[in-house]
């Protein structure tokens, strides 16, 4: 099974339970998660997220003004003369 077949399968319920795992650090039933299911499921909630949400609904969303938004921008054009790339995330 794939990345996409894995994220069509996941339902809001699912994915409110990886969130609730990966903020808790332990399953449903108490069993701690392992550092690699942390890192699958947060995997999995980004992926989701990104496919699923709106913006304001996705993990590691910042609300940013326009004026904050145009900082930003300028610092990445900035970063991106010097030769530096940004990360690429999944879906973009």
């Amino acid at each position: 099974m794939d990345l996409e077949q894995l994220l069509e399968r996941i339902t809001p319920e699912i994915y409110a339970n990886l969130q609730r795992a990966i903020e808790l650090g332990k399953w449903h039933d108490g069993r701690v998660l392992s550092k690699e299911e942390r890192q699958l499921c947060l995997q999995a909630v980004i992926a989701y997220g990104e496919k699923n949400l709106v913006e304001e609904e996705r993990a590691g969303f910042v609300d940013m003004t326009e004026e904050k938004k145009k900082k930003r921008d300028n610092k990445i054009e900035q970063l991106e003369k010097a030769g530096v790339q940004p990360l690429n995330f999944i879906g973009k």
